[in-house]
């Protein structure tokens, strides 16, 4: 996707009267824009770095595209902006239908036991078919109205051309132990068992 330059006024009035979502110390990164799409600022923290050849915004439209290739439901990029300050471009895109896993385990009646079968399988697919989503976690995934899971914020993946092989399926999954643990779900969510059904020879 070719991008397009959005200046600075622009920018503001795309953002008028948006919420944001996400922000970090450099500021507001995610913004909800008032139709529903969602508008992602990626900036280039330093001078010299591989984002300079690649930015991440256009690893994140990749991805998304790529994932898209393999069935695997996903957000719809609509737009690739260059903006006014330096080392900074944007993606608007059409966010994935649904909740996240995360938001789903805060309602009553909800069962790990019930939603288990299907994050297995869709880990076990994505492994299966070399892809090291580094951001795995219940935030990133989404049920969908059809009741299938997708992805969210998909800059952090490598898609290699064979399987993961086993240290890197461990580690994929090491990273999604440690957001169990940050968010204080180790007495609710069945690591475990997650780990035994994706790492059993």
């Amino acid at each position: 996707m070719q991008s397009s330059r959005l200046s600075q006024a622009a920018l503001n009035q795309l953002i008028e009267g948006a919420s944001i979502l996400e922000a970090d110390s450099y500021g507001p990164k995610v913004y909800l824009l008032q139709d529903g799409n969602i508008l992602k600022l990626f900036r280039r923290k330093r001078l010299f770095s591989s984002a300079l050849l690649t930015p991440y915004s256009a690893r994140f439209i990749n991805n998304a595209a790529r994932l898209k290739d393999l069935g695997v439901p996903t957000l719809e990029v609509l737009a690739h902006y260059k903006l006014q300050q330096l080392g900074m471009t944007a993606v608007l895109y059409r966010p994935l239908p649904g909740k996240t896993l995360r938001q789903l385990s805060n309602q009553e009646n909800f069962s790990w036991q019930q939603r288990l079968p299907a994050l297995v399988e869709l880990i076990r697919s994505l492994h299966a078919c070399g892809i090291y989503f580094r951001s795995l976690h219940l935030g990133n995934i989404v049920v969908t109205p059809e009741n299938t899971l997708g992805l969210i914020d998909v800059a952090d993946m490598r898609f290699l051309r064979s399987p993961l092989p086993r240290y890197l399926a461990r580690r994929n999954l090491q990273h999604f132990a440690r957001y169990i643990a940050r968010e204080n779900l180790n007495g609710s969510f069945p690591m475990q068992a997650l780990e035994n059904a994706l790492l059993a020879a």
